[in-house]
């Protein structure tokens, strides 16, 4: 079997984030495949509570402790500095010490790491591998790209963001031109890739998808409330989904209360920003936060909203609700990577007003409801299991021949 090294940001178990699942998922497939040996960042005193995850799956295992530097002082310590401040902030003079001691006299057939910010690693240690692999949980260059676009800012905020979006843009070719292959998680990510750096060879599509056994609808049958409730699911301090849930509370929530009194929203997720916490005082609104597990709320709402307008990748969210027979009200930008089809697999909305119409359908037709779940659900289960997106993966990696 060959040999293939696994480098992670993170310790991505317990899966409390959408990005830990990605990583998680398809580390698992990759050790059915491969040996591989696995080198995590560790943030957390409780990641050492993991380690028999990953210990029953992989050769060899290595957490190593880990802290984010202080933000760098623009003028003195970041402006003249070639790295993006976001690629500095996940560097560890102790991380890539203990990284060089646990490959120390080992040789592998591939290298297989997760995003951008990992590459000083690989670049110090595989300056000349020629099997490197880079995995996207989503394209740095587009994501700020979007955040420029839309997010309010001061002028000066606006300027450190254009300062660093232009050394992640030189900083993304530099990558480009080293790897072996990129994979990403949506057909928009490949695209923005491509038409910056003509780099369609190595750039391959596969979405993230769903653990089909535990998000189960034959197991948690929807039992919806008597009232329309909505669901919003995801990481609270996010910037795409603290965004998005500002554009809904400020223009599609009212309108959506205005027609259907009764309707309300429950807000799942860790890390709630002050503002977002903020929500919960007003009508309609039921925010839980953290929870143990997210398939009770999934069960009783009668849809789930994804309004987001930063993306790049895809929203595990959707392939997590409709594998529980769930359907879902989302932007399109929020739906990218997921072969759905609006109006038959779920609703897409641009606009406040069409995404509020939207709600309101599904608060006002149930036959739709039903139709939108089963057949979006029947998707997930065929397409977009984590064991079909796996063999998907090394079956990549095989035919490519970057592995012997």
């Amino acid at each position: 079997m060959e040999r293939l090294l696994v480098i992670l940001p993170y310790v991505p178990f317990p899966l409390r984030r959408g990005t830990f699942q990605r990583v998680f998922h398809l580390t698992e497939q990759l050790a059915k495949a491969f040996a591989v040996d696995l080198f995590c960042l560790s943030h957390e005193r409780e990641d050492s509570y993991s380690l028999p995850e990953f210990e029953s799956r992989c050769e060899r295992v290595v957490f190593s402790p880990f802290r984010h530097p202080p933000w760098p002082s623009f003028w003195t310590n970041r402006l003249w500095h070639p790295w993006p401040t976001t690629i500095r902030h996940w560097y560890c003079a102790g991380a890539m010490s203990q990284l060089g001691e646990f490959i120390r006299g080992r040789s592998y057939d591939g290298i297989y790491w997760f995003d951008l910010v990992m590459w000083p690693y690989i670049e110090r240690y595989f300056g000349n591998h020629r099997n490197r692999i880079m995995d996207r949980s989503r394209v740095d260059w587009l994501f700020q790209t979007e955040e420029l676009a839309t997010l309010e800012d001061t002028a000066w905020g606006r300027f450190m963001r254009r300062e660093n979006l232009w050394k992640i843009a030189r900083y993304e070719r530099r990558v480009m031109s080293s790897v072996s292959l990129e994979v990403v998680c949506g057909v928009e990510d490949k695209e923005f890739l491509d038409k910056r750096l003509e780099a369609s060879e190595k750039v391959y599509v596969l979405p993230n998808g769903a653990n089909v056994d535990f998000f189960n609808a034959e197991q948690w049958p929807p039992k919806p409330t008597a009232q329309p409730t909505a669901l919003f699911c995801g990481a609270l301090d996010y910037t795409p989904n603290t965004d998005g849930l500002k554009w809904y509370f400020e223009y599609i929530h009212q309108r959506i209360l205005e027609r259907c009194p009764q309707y309300s929203i429950i807000l799942v997720g860790k890390s709630p920003t002050p503002e977002v916490a903020a929500y919960a005082e007003l009508p309609g609104v039921d925010f839980q936060g953290e929870v143990p597990d997210v398939r009770p709320f999934y069960q009783k709402v009668w849809f789930q909203v994804v309004p987001l307008r930063i993306g790049g990748g895809t929203r595990l969210k959707i392939s997590e609700g409709l594998a529980m027979g769930n359907p879902v009200v989302s932007t399109t930008l929020g739906a990218q990577g997921l072969d759905l089809e609006g109006g038959k697999d779920l609703l897409l909305a641009d606009s406040a007003v069409d995404f509020a119409e939207a709600c309101l359908r599904y608060v006002e037709e149930p036959g739709m409801r039903r139709k939108h779940a089963e057949s979006g659900r029947r998707k997930i289960i065929d397409a977009y299991s984590w064991e079909a997106l796996g063999q998907k993966l090394v079956h990549k990696i095989q035919t490519l021949g970057v592995m012997p």
